[in-house]
Order: structure tokens, then C-alpha cells, then sequence
């Protein structure tokens, strides 16, 4: 695929950092010198000077050859007005980010995809959703439903009590009779590990595992940890992804929402009806105290503060709130939350990329989710009759070391498959596989 990414900040970077695993031609379009001399030494794309708005930069980056067209600068306008030039000038498909789409009427969005937006990606939107995600996945460092709960993968804390604690798959294959789940991925002091029989679980580590609906209760006796019941929520920050976030959970939880500004704490209050909203500064841990922060069952920190947020979610760690996330604007933070202490990290951008990501995949791919921190993605594609992986038994064939069958649901039943099983047309399929893999990887389900 020829792919040009206008914007090459963060969300630009990321995308064209996942995007040069593979045998892509990408272009970089961008107005800063200093951003693309980072680019094009980092990775293997073409970078070109200029605006993505302009006709002659467009047609410089052979917009008319562009299978997929990308725009994820900081300015929105930016983005839509370059997103429906590239679409008049050839581009097949085009994305363009924008600051909330859920500002935008039904209408306006029908409007756009005629001028030539395809798609709309809100880092507000996705960042929110994903907070609420984490939530649902209390006692567990993370979660995603498969085919409505008949696979899940979830990630989770190995700590001393645990019954793996020291031991390898292997000797821990007892624990599990039933063939009710299976281990998929280690996150070690940044490290990931896509685990084979000799892998040993340590301490502190983070194990992700697929599991059939009753793996689930299987793998949680495993981790030592009591499951528990998100009910009161303490949000710091009244941005617009904290004020998302706030409208999103108040629907389910009891919500707290604390932030500095007082002109912006009256507009929270007259908009957000089912949250408690306090003015104050969230720095001040005799304010946070005071507002019950001991008493809450997760805290959610997302200030305009890296800084503010990191500090203000250990403290809440310290008082024993049960589950913490932290947004941070640096991509290489995310990494740190296993070793620091606070639950789970995200960055906005880096979800966006993520997001974006799925744009490009072949091989009847249904579902790309990422996991916080892991340098893997997990993929559920649908098997056609023409797919390479159905002609053999999984253990003849040549599957990429670096990537794991995790999970299988063939006619409304979920399977962990081993070495014996054949996969068939139509079976639905759950892959986690490291990111320089998926291009191989793809290539037994096209």
C-alpha cells in the first residue's frame, strides 16, 4: 500500500513507526525541518517539506497513487481541509483527526464524507473510551471482549501469592485441565515476552492470557488477587477528556470530578448533572483527602500535567485506591507504569495511531486492540476457505515464533486450540503476535 501521513508529531510518528514493520510505501508530509530530519533518521519513510493543504505538496507526494491518505496534525482544519483535497486529487481512502467528533451532528458528518472524509478520529474520544474499558477491567491490569465475552484477553500483576510466581508454563500446565486458557505475552521491565514452555513467570510481572468464559475465573484464582467492585470513581482534570470521561462512567458509577480552573468547575457543574464537581487544585493532597480519595475504588488522572497526574495517582496508590490511570504526553512513559506502581498509563496519540492502524490490514482482519505497553498487537481475523492456516495442523504449520494462536469460536463456541487442532472456514481467530510479525502473520489468513 502507498500511505502518506500528514503530521509528523507523535500520532504521525507512532503510525509511521507501526506502519514500517511492514513492506509499505510510506510519505511523511510536514511543515517542521526538525520533526522529519527526526523521522527519516529514525524509520525508513520518505519525508517531504511542506503543507499538506497545498496542491503542489500533495501532488509532490503523488497523492493520486495513495491507497490511503492520513491526516493527524494539531490542527483540525488542517486535517479535514487537507483530508478532502487528497480525496479530489486521487486518494483512495482518507482519515482525518479532529479534536471531539462527538460535537459533530449526524448531518455534518454525512456532509463531510461527501466532500471526501472517509473517516473521523477523535484522540478526545478514543482516550475516554479506553479509560472506561480499564475500568470494566477492575482487579486486572486489562481486558478485551471477544465475540461478546466467548474469548477474552486479560493481563494481570503476578505478585508472591500468585500460584505461578517461579514457576514455567510447563510446570504450571496442571493448573490448567481444561485447556481453559492459555498465556500469550509477559511484560518484563519493558520486555516483551511472547512465552513458550520453559518461560518462567517472576514477580511483578505483567502475564497476558486468552480465556474461554470459564478460564476467566480460572486465571484470576491463579493471580492471588480478590476481583473488585468499581463504584466510586475520583476524576483530576476537567478537560475535554476528563469531562468525556466523567459523562461516559456517571452512567454506571458514582463520579467525583476535581478541577482547578473555577470559571471551567461551573461550566463542568451546569453540564455534567450526575457528577459531584470541586474546584480546587488536585496538586494539594490535604484537598484530595479531604474529598474522600481514600474511599474511592479508582482515580483517574487527566490534567493538562504529565507531571501532576503521575504524582497525584501514586498518592491515591498510597491511600489504597484500588485501580489508577494516568494520561501522559510522552509516548516512552507508558512503559513505566509496571515498575512504578500506578496501574495503567496511556498517551492519547498513541491510542489514536493504534486506532488508525487497523485502516491497513489485510486478511479479514475484524479487530486490532493494543496493549498498554507491550510491544505486540492482537488481532481476530475471520478464516476464509482460501486461508493458508486452515490447509494443516496448527503444529505443521511454519507460524511465526514471535506470534501465538491465542483462541478460537467456531459456531458460537470458544476453543483454546493446541498443536493438534485444525482451524477451519469461518472459525474466528485471536492472535497476539509482535509487531514486526503481522505482516507474516496476515499472510496465512488472506
Amino acid at each position: 500500500m502507498r500511505i502518506i501521513i500528514a503530521g509528523a508529531g507523535d500520532v504521525g510518528f507512532h503510525l509511521a513507526k507501526l506502519l514500517s514493520y511492514e513492506s509499505h510505501e510510506i510519505v511523511v508530509i510536514d511543515l517542521d525541518d526538525e520533526k522529519l530530519k527526526h523521522l527519516s533518521s529514525s524509520l525508513d519513510v520518505a519525508t517531504i517539506k511542506g503543507s499538506s493543504t497545498n496542491y503542489a505538496t500533495l501532488e509532490e507526494a503523488d497523492v493520486n497513487k495513495a491507497d490511503l491518505f492520513i491526516s493527524v496534525t494539531s490542527f483540525e482544519d488542517t486535517n479535514i481541509t487537507s483530508a478532502i483535497f487528497a480525496k479530489h486529487l486521487g486518494a483512495k481512502r482518507t482519515v482525518a483527526r479532529v479534536k471531539n467528533d462527538s460535537h459533530l451532528q449526524e448531518r455534518e458528518r454525512r456532509h463531510l464524507k461527501d466532500l471526501g472524509v472517509d473517516e473521523l478520529i477523535s484522540t478526545i474520544i478514543l482516550a475516554s473510551r479506553e479509560i472506561g474499558r480499564l475500568l470494566n477491567s477492575a482487579g486486572l491490569t486489562d481486558v478485551f471482549h471477544f465475540e461478546e465475552g466467548k474469548l477474552t484477553l486479560l493481563g494481570m500483576v503476578v505478585d508472591d501469592k500468585s500460584e505461578l510466581a517461579g514457576k514455567s508454563l510447563k510446570q504450571t500446565a496442571h493448573l490448567n485441565p481444561d485447556n481453559a486458557f492459555i498465556t500469550v505475552a509477559i511484560l518484563r521491565n519493558g520486555e516483551t515476552i511472547i512465552p513458550h514452555g520453559e518461560t518462567t513467570f517472576e514477580v511483578d510481572d505483567h502475564a497476558y492470557f486468552i480465556a474461554t468464559p470459564k478460564g476467566l475465573n480460572q486465571v484470576l484464582a491463579l493471580s492471588g488477587q480478590e476481583p473488585c467492585k468499581i463504584k466510586n470513581v475520583m476524576i483530576l482534570g476537567g478537560s475535554e477528556i476528563g469531562y468525556n470521561t466523567a459523562l461516559k462512567l456517571s452512567k454506571d458509577y458514582n463520579v467525583k470530578l476535581i478541577e482547578q480552573n473555577k470559571e471551567r468547575s461551573f461550566e463542568l457543574a451546569d453540564s455534567l448533572p450526575g457528577v459531584l464537581v470541586v474546584h480546587g487544585d488536585g496538586r494539594d493532597k490535604e484537598l484530595l483527602e479531604s474529598e474522600g480519595l481514600s474511599k474511592m475504588d479508582a482515580f483517574i488522572a487527566v490534567t493538562g500535567n504529565s507531571e501532576t497526574n503521575i504524582i497525584s495517582s501514586l498518592l491515591a496508590k498510597q491511600l489504597g485506591v484500588e485501580r489508577t490511570v494516568s494520561l501522559v504526553e510522552n509516548v516512552d512513559y507508558v512503559h513505566l507504569s509496571q515498575n512504578i506502581g500506578i496501574d495503567t498509563m496511556i498517551n492519547r496519540k498513541l491510542i489514536a495511531a493504534n486506532f488508525i492502524f487497523r485502516y491497513v490490514r489485510e486478511g479479514h482482519v475484524l479487530h486490532v486492540a493494543s496493549i498498554h505497553g507491550v510491544d505486540a498487537e492482537v488481532l481476530e481475523f475471520v478464516v476464509s476457505e482460501k486461508s493458508k492456516i486452515t490447509s494443516k495442523y496448527l503444529k505443521h504449520q511454519k507460524f511465526p515464533k514471535d506470534a501465538l494462536i491465542g483462541g478460537v469460536t467456531r459456531k458460537g463456541k470458544s476453543l483454546i486450540p493446541n498443536g493438534d487442532f485444525r482451524i477451519r472456514a469461518n472459525d474466528r481467530v485471536v492472535v497476539l503476535c509482535a509487531k514486526d510479525m503481522i505482516h507474516k502473520v496476515e499472510k496465512f489468513f488472506k
